[in-house]
């Protein structure tokens, strides 16, 4: 046998492996859960009903919520801005938190989009709407917990729960 036979089964032995696991790898990741990357950090402190900023440094706006603004340039204060910014700092000022990032992970202003999780579990996004401190607010292509955000607002309306307590409860429509 040639020293060129002999180096070609190395490459053989050597790379059909590697392209055999690169091939799975590629396979794992596109089954994988769109948008299921994740990190840790703890809240500094928060901006507002729907915005924390973190100890890293950066500002996290919860994905699929909006809550009355607080800051708003012409609205000024609005109806329900205060209860919820006091009930997202009880939920998480000063604790770690896990979030959890959808398809687009940074807002055109630079903050991270993100799910935000408490370590016992708890969905805070989640948990702002069905408390009714919030309203749902879905920006493709961050629309993973949509139905679950709709399901809770419908409900947080139909029991006048927060933001909803001063509204009539809307029809549910069948």
């Amino acid at each position: 046998m040639t020293s060129a036979t002999l180096s070609l089964r190395r490459w053989r032995k050597t790379l059909i492996p590697l392209l055999a696991g690169a091939a799975l790898a590629a396979v794992s990741l596109a089954a994988s859960p769109r948008g299921s990357a994740q990190s840790r950090d703890a809240v500094e402190r928060v901006v507002d009903g729907d915005t924390v900023k973190l100890v890293s440094g950066d500002r996290v706006r919860y994905i699929g919520v909006d809550t009355p603004e607080l800051h708003h340039p012409k609205k000024g204060v609005e109806y329900y801005g205060r209860e919820a910014k006091a009930f997202n700092r009880r939920m998480v000022e000063g604790k770690k938190i896990r979030l959890e990032y959808d398809v687009q992970k940074r807002d055109k202003y630079g903050r991270l989009l993100a799910y935000v999780y408490l370590e016992d579990g708890t969905f805070v996004n989640a948990e702002l709407i069905r408390q009714g401190y919030a309203q749902i607010l879905t920006i493709p292509p961050n629309v993973r917990h949509q139905e679950q955000f709709l399901r809770l607002e419908r409900e947080a309306r139909q029991d006048r729960r927060g933001l909803w307590a001063k509204q009539p409860p809307k029809e549910s429509s069948r």
